[in-house]
């Protein structure tokens, strides 16, 4: 299958570019970075075209010609209270989605985020009504409200992939891992963070990838809202504290330097049931 990744050259877009090249697709990698595209290990191995998603849509599908479609763009990350979520990027995806639509693609797989949610507290399922409290998560979840819409009217697949929290290789710099194994790496003696005392759903990057992979080649059984998390919850202290002994270190938690974010629930964790089905059904063809 012939694929368009936007965002490709992003956290998360590097992954599944290399996933999808994996299982045997082929890519159309967009991303507005040309030097950054370069320098990813697949850039040989894709169609790569420079571009926003306020550029040329039409001609850029009319020359590539793609059979899907996985939407990972989004700018302004991780500033999850700016308007610029609503005001910017909500119209211009909603413009280049309804484009792709327009232009016959019917498999359209796109990033949400469990912020969605909003402060909803526990195990949180896909049929679970959304409440978010932030620009951004209020502008996913318009975005997945719109396209839902647009079914109406022009039928197409819709598999709404919403992430939750991931890690791994291209995590952004001031994330908790991130920061940790760079105080690590300093060789800090201390390490400031919250109490700690949240519970959390966390992820790595390659399952995250192989998720969309695995949700891409079954849209039949994969539709609507995906939770792509673990399903496991951990405590932030727990998480930080098994990479501290996976590297070795002794460095002191200063648990309490931070306060607890206001936009999220103290536990909360995501119940992957489409995911988990597709994975039992792969289990057993084999």
């Amino acid at each position: 299958m012939k694929v368009l990744v936007t965002g490709a050259t992003g956290f998360v877009g590097r992954h599944v570019v290399k996933e999808l090249l994996r299982g045997g697709h082929s890519v159309v990698a967009l991303a507005r970075d040309v030097e950054r595209a370069k320098a990813m290990p697949w850039h040989s191995d894709v169609e790569f075209v420079a571009c926003d998603l306020t550029g040329i849509v039409q001609p850029v599908l009319e020359r590539c010609r793609p059979e899907a479609l996985i939407h990972l763009a989004w700018s302004g990350l991780p500033n999850f209270r700016s308007f610029f979520h609503i005001e910017k990027n909500l119209p211009a995806d909603m413009v280049f989605l309804k484009a792709c639509v327009d232009f016959g693609l019917r498999q359209v797989m796109v990033a949400g985020t469990c912020l969605e949610y909003g402060l909803q507290f526990g195990p949180l399922t896909e049929d679970m009504e959304t409440r978010p409290r932030t620009p951004y998560g209020f502008a996913k979840d318009s975005l997945r409200k719109t396209l839902q819409f647009l079914q109406r009217e022009s039928p197409f697949q819709l598999q709404w992939m919403r992430l939750f929290y991931m890690y791994g290789e291209g995590q952004n710099e001031n994330s908790l891992l991130a920061s940790l194994d760079r105080a690590i790496d300093r060789g800090d003696a201390v390490f400031n963070m919250s109490a700690g005392d949240q519970l959390r759903d966390y992820l790595s990057i390659d399952e995250v990838a192989q998720n969309f992979l695995l949700a891409l080649e079954s849209p039949e059984q994969c539709e609507g809202v995906v939770n792509c998390c673990s399903g496991r919850p951990i405590s932030v202290f727990d998480l930080v504290r098994q990479r501290c002994e996976e590297r070795s270190s002794s460095i002191r938690l200063n648990r309490g330097y931070y306060d607890y974010p206001d936009y999220e629930p103290l536990a909360f964790w995501g119940i992957p049931d489409k995911l988990e089905t597709l994975t039992r059904m792969a289990h057993r063809r084999e």
